[in-house]
């Protein structure tokens, strides 16, 4: 079996991955799996009420996930302009979307990656993925596989392994109803 099908095989099965994203590596799971998304709490030792990114491969991936009817065309355009690319939005989520993911928050971020690597696997799993910063608190994000492995190689079922993309800063985050950045880019 190649690294690809293991990682497939292994979110299939509820368990949390490592995978090369825009700027450092990620770590998700199932964003419908309540377990999957407590273990991965807490292999990075985060709370809850901070809530998750979701990245996909595409905006169809998300519609499941988001509230379109709380946004007006002209702020769902603003956010579809910036996509497939490293521009994470906070939007209103629908009913459907795990207090897992979204925290304490009545809305979740979400982002259409423009990573080769991330979009496949999306497309493979056929959903989203939960997303967030492969590194222990306290500690610099993961950059490389070598790292992933050593930070956080005895926590994981499968690592992605692949390049990241070039991005040096986190990814921008906006408010989908303000278009407010709310971390730079």
């Amino acid at each position: 079996m190649n690294n690809f099908d293991k990682a497939l095989n292994a979110l299939q099965a509820g368990e949390v991955i490592a995978y090369p994203t825009e700027g450092v590596f990620g770590v998700g799971c199932d964003p419908d799996n309540n377990l999957a998304i407590e273990k991965l709490l807490e292999i990075k030792q985060r709370p809850k009420e901070k809530g998750l990114i979701l990245i996909a491969a595409s905006y169809n991936q998300l519609l499941p996930y988001i509230d379109e009817t709380k946004l007006t065309f002209e702020q769902l355009d603003a956010v579809k302009r910036t996509w497939p690319g490293p521009v994470t939005w906070i939007m209103p989520s629908s009913d459907k979307v795990s207090d897992f993911v979204s925290g304490q928050f009545d809305s979740i971020a979400v982002r259409v990656t423009d990573h080769p690597l991330v979009q496949k696997m999306c497309n493979a799993f056929g959903k989203p993925l939960t997303s967030t910063s492969a590194n222990l608190t306290g500690e610099p994000p993961c950059v490389t596989t070598e790292e992933v492995y050593l930070q956080l190689g005895d926590k994981l079922v499968a690592i992605l392994e692949g390049q990241i993309g070039g991005l040096e800063n986190p990814t921008e985050i906006r408010d989908a109803k303000t278009s407010q950045v709310l971390r730079q880019g």
